[in-house]
């Protein structure tokens, strides 16, 4: 039976998404197809509280991205829970508001490697490593930690992909293209409204 016909156990994906590339889908792409899960959902974070948010597009604008991104691809959906809970979001408070809105999921956390470097930072780290599995992708240069060996942590080998959304930024605010870094219809998006320049 195809796995996607009954649709439970959920990777959230967090993320800026300042815009969302090829980067990420091929990472979500890679995860879903090779993981248990049935669907990864992209969760457009307003702002990350060990971020700076100086060139951090609006809200909306980069949630229209992510949904331009993946339309027509019932594997994944685009969240903006986030934008209705209280700022700063910390991932342990939607965590548990996901939990009790759908029931009827299993949640698991996807991060990059190199965020296990201040997992400890995170707000109720342990009762985030208590209640949901980590599914961790390689970042390169990341450090061997204690949470590595974590029963609750699953390392993921999907392909590490150099895109960087500063990358295509920097590559707009000096005027060239960045045709094949992302989605065509998030390019068109980016360069009608004028983002980034």
């Amino acid at each position: 039976m195809d796995k996607r016909t009954n649709i439970k156990k959920t990777g959230l994906y967090f993320g800026s998404f300042n815009p969302i590339h090829y980067g990420h889908l091929i990472l979500a792409n890679h995860i879903v197809e090779n993981s248990d899960l049935n669907q990864v959902w992209f969760v457009v974070s307003p702002h990350n509280p060990l971020k700076s948010q100086a060139s951090l597009l609006d809200n909306r604008s980069r949630f229209a991205m992510v949904q331009a991104a993946i339309e027509n691809d019932d594997r994944f959906m685009a969240s903006d829970i986030e934008f209705s809970l209280p700022v700063p979001s910390y991932t342990i408070n939607t965590l548990a508001y996901l939990s009790e809105k759908y029931p009827q999921r299993e949640f698991v956390l996807l991060m990059g490697e190199d965020n296990l470097e201040t997992f400890e930072k995170w707000r109720n780290y342990k009762a985030i490593l208590d209640w949901y599995e980590l599914y961790i992708y390689p970042r390169k240069g990341s450090k061997s930690t204690s949470f590595h060996t974590h029963p609750k942590v699953k390392m993921i080998n999907a392909p590490q992909i150099e895109i960087s959304a500063s990358y295509i930024r920097q590559n707009i605010s000096e005027g060239k293209s960045i045709r094949y870094l992302l989605p065509e219809k998030v390019r068109q998006e980016i360069e009608k409204c004028g983002y980034y320049k």
